[in-house]
């Protein structure tokens, strides 16, 4: 029972606008705030959604064949421009897997050559797995992200040229 003097209406129509917002942007959750009013609408998941800093950003993949085995990515190759031509970016939020099952290769490594359409990685989203092709022919000169790692809507994960 709510206390004496407590505010209980609900804004049943600011509600219905954020889930509209949900399936609008193809969102999985979605925050609205103001003075003591904090509304959170968001799907059914089986887990939360974590984001990455910047800095924490990989400068590659690193599976569990292969530990180290290049040298460090200095300062300045870690830098990239967020509107170069070859720059892969997520198109949804999700968790990235860099093949099709732990045991299998990855899809593509530094230095590979790729076509168009090419499988580069997969997200999976409410447990569906979402191939992520190559928007042009390229090489793949850096990846950007870690197998299993969760990723926003637009994140850069890898870049080709």
């Amino acid at each position: 029972m709510a206390k004496p003097g407590k505010k209980t209406d609900v804004n049943t129509d600011l509600i219905r606008q954020l889930a509209g917002l949900l399936d609008e942007m193809n969102l999985s959750e979605i925050e609205y705030g103001v003075e003591n009013l904090h509304v959170r609408v968001a799907r059914g998941t089986a887990a939360p959604v974590s984001t990455i800093a910047p800095s924490e950003v990989p400068s590659r993949i690193t599976g569990a064949a292969e530990e180290s085995a290049e040298p460090p990515v200095s300062a300045g190759e870690d830098e990239f421009a967020p509107d170069h031509p070859g720059l892969v970016t997520a198109p949804m939020v999700g968790v990235v897997f860099t093949a099709n099952d732990p045991d299998s290769p990855a899809f593509v490594k530094v230095g590979d050559t790729v076509s168009e359409g090419q499988t580069l990685l997969l997200i999976e989203a409410m447990k569906v797995f979402n191939p992520i092709k190559a928007p042009r022919a390229g090489e793949v000169a850096r990846i950007l992200i870690t197998n299993g790692t969760p990723v926003e809507y637009g994140e850069p994960l890898m870049i080709l040229t």
